[in-house]
């Protein structure tokens, strides 16, 4: 009744009716003894916080005082002790929190004391006068930066600001020296990734500027600004960030808002409205003298890039390193800027991209190595892949990139940056099942760089990865769920957007109907809801996931003519080089050749040959990645020139490389395709046997619904069998089997 079952009301009612002699020890009858009607009269109205302080009133004066100023710190060390000007507040401090410890007010573990409950801190607080305690925290804030050490002692600076933030500050002198200090303990916030405690003291100290800040403390006042805006933009708080933005370009110039500008830049990508953000990073290239055309064709890229050629044979580590340090400024700025820029043409103007990269490389020759080299050096690996039949030297620039950022003082930046273009060349060349682990190390090096951008998009390659080559889709269903958490936090709408796609692919596959514990915050969108955004925004990196995926789901589920809808109105304008062209092109010739039988239309043939040959070229670069899906759209291709045996020959090798590099989803697909092909050619049992295999390999996927599907196909050829009589052409066409 007295202490509602807390432990440390037991205590100190305890100690408080041993110190009034209501509970005693007696010697004479060698147990408690106890009076329960001065138990019972003794009041606890209040709870704990009244015989806390009851207690605390009974302690010497210096003791008092001294707690006082500990409940204002919340914990104090031995060096703050001994910074503090002793003649303002207790004889001897550190005597006094000694006392206190004697009386377990305090705890004290090596040089720090601390308060033994979160109560006994606010009683003490309580004790101080309303009225005296802004004067008081000034007293302790004031007396900290004595020391000539606070701004190099992120631990002393933080408390000595956070004390002044507490009280009115009058004295321009002080309000300067104050706002001052906020920016110095907002940047060691930043450096250890606390953006929402940053951004704090930031707004904190420029609250204390001047009235009119931009013409009195104008390089002060553009930094807190500055530094407000970043922590703003990794903490997620876009309308905050955006009214920073326009106080800083309305009144800083041209140059000293640089950093802001790429900012507005990637706030308004993380919005997705790309096209803008482009149109204001070519504006200021055109400043600075680097000029792209608005509108550019295929032709004018490999223009460009066959005249950078010469230029690109025999660079390597040593002669990149080996150039002179960049300094000019504008051409400094221009790297910065284009490597803003090439990254936004990834999702809006696509064809941009070698025309930049190519640019930075030319002035890297000529004008010198810089910072911005590096991405350069990515990107023009990925130009080469992508616009270029020269595979090998785009693999040489990706090693080259990766060697030269292996040391780099950037280094953790750097590989978050450049990992989807890391990943896309070594598709070419590696497992693409070790992409998984690229993606993993990226997220945690932009995570240690405190790049919120490229870690978002580190999940995207990871989700990437793990639904076309990875088992355990439920597993992954549960990641997603927190990654659409993380973006959404951070208002990454572009990723979030484009993580929607495929948990959606990976709902349909597990076949959960619901959104299985996504934050309805969130607002989850449909497939068709994410086309019109795509389309809306003129987001050429979302459509491009958009199409894979509805291709991906229609193939799996055997809806070909969904496929080849798909496939015929957003068809590639380029040669498949980007990870997903390749599946792009498996998925369509599977489609196509499947349609070919049921339609007997030579188009669908063609497509299918098309694919075949496509497979067979993407086959020299990487066995491990290409050789199952090869060998299985040759089996649909025998197939439908009517080379039975050859077919056969084939589907048992695709099922094999499948299995054997590890792509268990392909491994399931080539067992149905063969199942299938193994029933319609009359040995149904032997095709019954394949089909109850693959619905096996799809529950180890994690795929339940397909293989629920599966399940009810062999049903339905069981039961087939028993009606000799039925048209065996209606019962196995392709086109309209949509389960």
């Amino acid at each position: 009744q007295k202490t509602r079952g807390n432990p440390l009301y037991c205590v100190e009612f305890l100690k408080a009716i041993i110190k009034e002699n209501v509970l005693s020890w007696s010697v004479k009858s060698r147990q408690f003894t106890w009076d329960d009607t001065c138990i019972d009269m003794h009041t606890m109205s209040e709870g704990v916080v009244e015989l806390l302080t009851r207690k605390l009133r009974q302690l010497p004066h210096d003791v008092i005082a001294s707690l006082k100023i500990a409940s204002c710190l919340g914990q104090i060390n031995l060096s703050t002790i001994e910074l503090l000007d002793l003649g303002w507040f207790v004889p001897n401090l550190l005597e006094s929190l000694e006392s206190a410890v004697q009386e377990g007010i305090l705890e004290k573990a090596g040089p720090l004391f601390a308060f033994s409950h979160d109560m006994l801190q606010e009683s003490t607080y309580q004790l101080i006068p309303k009225e005296e305690r802004k004067a008081l925290h000034k007293k302790i804030g004031m007396s900290l930066v004595q020391d000539p050490a606070v701004v190099d002692n992120a631990e002393l600076c933080s408390l000595a600001v956070d004390q002044m933030n507490m009280c009115r500050l009058d004295d321009p002198i002080e309000r300067a020296l104050f706002s001052r200090l906020n920016l110095v303990a907002g940047k060691q916030c930043v450096a250890a990734s606390s953006y929402e405690q940053a951004r704090g003291y930031f707004e904190a100290g420029i609250s204390l500027l001047h009235a009119n800040p931009w013409s009195k403390q104008y390089s002060l006042c553009l930094e807190l600004y500055d530094m407000s805006v970043i922590s703003g933009y990794m903490d997620g708080d876009v309308e905050a960030v955006s009214k920073r933005l326009n106080v800083i370009l309305t009144n800083a110039s041209f140059d000293d808002a640089l950093n802001s500008r790429v900012l507005q830049a990637k706030l308004l990508a993380s919005q997705q409205q790309y096209s803008v953000a482009v149109k204001g990073v070519l504006a200021i290239l055109s400043y600075f003298g680097e000029e792209f055309p608005k509108k550019s064709s295929l032709a004018d890229v490999t223009s460009e890039i066959n005249a950078a050629l010469p230029m690109l044979k025999g660079v390597t580590k040593e002669k990149i390193l080996s150039l002179k340090p960049m300094t000019n400024k504008r051409k400094l700025n221009s790297m910065k800027f284009m490597a803003l820029l090439v990254t936004l043409c990834f999702y809006h103007d696509t064809l941009l991209v070698p025309l930049v990269a190519c640019r930075m490389m030319k002035l890297t020759i000529e004008e010198g190595y810089c910072d911005d080299t590096i991405p350069g050096l990515a990107h023009m690996s990925y130009v080469l892949l992508q616009y270029s039949d020269d595979v090998e030297l785009a693999g040489h620039f990706g090693r080259l990139c990766e060697n030269c950022m292996i040391g780099n003082p950037q280094e953790h930046s750097l590989r978050a940056r450049l990992t989807q273009l890391h990943c896309t060349v070594k598709y070419f060349v590696e497992p693409f099942q070790t992409s998984a682990a690229t993606a993993q190390n990226a997220y945690n090096s932009a995570r240690i760089a405190g790049d919120v951008d490229n870690a978002m998009l580190s999940l995207v390659v990871y989700t990437i990865v793990h639904i076309f080559s990875i088992p355990d889709l439920a597993g992954l269903h549960k990641k997603m769920i927190g990654f659409l958490y993380q973006m959404a936090k951070h208002k990454r709408i572009g990723v979030l957007i484009t993580t929607m796609a495929y948990f959606n692919t990976v709902t349909a596959l597990i076949g959960n109907a619901d959104s299985c514990g996504v934050d309805p915050s969130i607002g989850l969108k449909t497939h068709s809801e994410i086309f019109q955004i795509a389309e809306h925004t003129q987001n050429a990196f979302l459509m491009h996931h958009m199409i894979v995926n509805q291709m991906y789901v229609s193939c799996y589920f055997r809806q070909y003519l969904s496929v080849a809808v798909v496939a015929e109105k957003y068809g590639m304008k380029t040669q498949a080089k980007r990870v997903l062209d390749f599946y792009f092109i498996f998925y369509q010739g599977i489609a196509a050749m499947c349609l070919a039988r049921d339609t007997k239309q030579n188009k669908w043939k063609e497509i299918g040959e098309k694919s075949v040959t496509t497979m067979t070229q993407l086959l020299n670069h990487s066995t491990w990645n290409f050789e199952n899906k090869l060998f299985l759209l040759q089996a649909e291709l025998n197939y439908l020139n009517g080379r039975i045996a050859m077919a056969e020959s084939s589907y048992k090798a695709a099922i094999v490389s499948a299995h054997d590099h590890r792509f268990n989803n392909e491994e399931a697909l080539g067992l149905e395709l063969y199942g299938i092909f193994l029933v319609e050619n009359n040995k149904v049992v032997q095709g019954l046997q394949q089909l109850e295999k693959a619905r096996e390999e799809y529950k180890v996927w994690g795929a339940i619904k397909k293989a629920d599907a599966v399940l009810e196909f062999i049903d339905l050829i069981k039961r087939t069998m028993c009606h000799r009589d039925c048209n065996h052409n209606t019962i196995w066409g392709h086109t309209q089997m949509t389960w």
